[in-house]
């Protein structure tokens, strides 16, 4: 066993424990608590069953977030805003953790494992609860993982869609205004799609019906553009090869292609198009690419930031 991973995010806590192949050989997944001082304690009850198996383990945390210069977190998602949580997590277990934040996580498992293997520069885009990504080139991190480098979640999505669907500048976690995320998250679906057809629906009625139904595919248009002018945007800026989808929105089947036809149909032309491709790691690549982090960190510094002993 090489290395712990734990997927943090807002409904759930996945620990997963790699070989050296990088392969999953334990694992298991517990809601996440709606208190900080229940969040502190099970993450610490998932590192104690990880060094159960292996007490020398690198650990990453791969958590939906950032942790500001000050040392505390700001979540849209995780009760833990203004609560320096990775010092009071490393107090608990009495021992160093690598705390990242999980879209970038995610993004360096699939540049290094999955999607994007196969390119130069890769953009990891999570479409979930909320809205992040990353970038990687030649299979390293673009910024520090704990940056905000990548929080493209967060920036105010385009004037022109907004207005041309009636969809007014809605509200967003991180305290701001008009974010990508207040659109094109699960519940920005929902929402954007209520404004536009005047109908509550899930994520993944809307997904099941957008072909059965013109009005709901009329919302779901508006939901592939806004999407695409993100990756556009982002095009613009990294010229990346391929964009690597992740997320609970990646799950609903021909969403690759949907939002390929709609970056196609908005793009410049006669420019080269990135791919857009699912994450070959599903649910569980976050996970890893936070046990490859505090794996690569704990190689590159044995005997420092990591508190363990491995060379």
């Amino acid at each position: 066993m090489i290395a712990t991973g734990i997927d943090l995010g807002g409904t759930k806590i996945e620990t997963q424990i790699f070989d050296q192949n990088w392969t999953i050989v334990e694992k298991r997944r517990v809601p996440t608590p709606t208190s900080y001082p229940e969040l502190v304690r099970a993450i610490c009850d998932e590192i104690q069953w990880a060094r159960s198996h292996n007490e020398t383990m690198p650990v990453g945390i791969g958590a939906a977030g950032l942790i500001d210069v000050s040392g505390r977190a700001l979540t849209a998602n995780l009760p833990a805003t203004g609560h320096p949580i990775e010092s009071d997590i490393q107090n608990a277990v009495g021992g160093d953790v690598y705390y990242l934040n999980d879209c970038r996580t995610f993004t360096l498992s699939e540049a290094v494992f999955g999607s994007g293997k196969p390119y130069d520069t890769v953009v990891g885009i999570i479409l979930g609860t909320g809205v992040g990504g990353g970038a990687c080139v030649n299979q390293r991190l673009l910024s520090d993982p704990r940056s905000i480098g990548g929080e493209i979640g967060h920036v105010a999505a385009p004037a022109n869609l907004i207005a041309a669907y009636g969809l007014g500048v809605l509200p967003c976690g991180c305290g701001r205004t008009g974010c990508y995320e207040s659109y094109i998250s699960g519940p920005g679906l929902t929402k954007i799609t209520a404004q536009i057809i005047g109908r509550h629906l899930s994520p993944i009625e809307i997904a099941n019906q957008r072909h059965q139904d013109g009005d709901i595919a009329r919302a779901w248009s508006a939901w592939c553009e806004i999407v695409a002018e993100m990756l556009i945007t982002a095009s613009f800026i990294l010229d990346p090869d391929v964009f690597v989808i992740g997320g609970g929105l990646s799950n609903i089947a021909g969403v690759a292609e949907d939002l390929t036809q709609a970056f196609d149909q908005r793009f410049l032309p006669n420019f080269k198009r990135p791919k857009i491709l699912i994450a070959q790691g599903g649910d569980s690549s976050g996970g890893r690419g936070a046990a490859y982090a505090a794996w690569s960190n704990a190689v590159q510094n044995p005997k420092t930031t990591m508190g363990w002993d491995i060379g």
